[in-house]
């Protein structure tokens, strides 16, 4: 029986999982069995970051608004609850960025809320 050498589809599929590798250590960069076991684990932990990154960013919006906050004398909690009920419609990140690059017109936004104490 002749020898099968496998054709290009099967290199092709081989390739492209290798270049996706490149700059991994050892094995995991040259090894087909060893690049595939990496690269899927690289996939999953980066559908994970993309959640985390989310909720990391979050986080930091939200600290930062207390922050500026606490500095115009009111709190996070009570600054979101005076958006709701004044139906102004920021969003935690334009929030954070008005906390830190434009304080005045964050006092303006505490102060249409009606939460900051007198």
């Amino acid at each position: 029986m002749p020898r099968v050498k496998r054709g290009f589809k099967a290199r092709r599929r081989r390739n492209r999982v290798l270049n996706q590798t490149e700059g991994y250590f050892l094995g995991r960069k040259n090894r087909f069995r060893q690049a595939v076991e990496v690269l899927r684990h690289a996939w999953e932990y980066g559908y994970i970051s993309r959640k985390l990154k989310k909720r990391d960013f979050r986080r930091l919006w939200i600290a930062r608004i207390n922050a500026a906050a606490r500095l115009n004398g009111t709190t996070y909690s009570r600054l979101i609850g005076g958006l709701k009920r004044a139906n102004i419609l920021l969003d935690r990140k334009v929030l954070a960025d008005l906390a830190i690059h434009e304080p005045a017109s964050f006092r303006q936004v505490i102060q249409a809320t009606g939460a900051a104490t007198p």
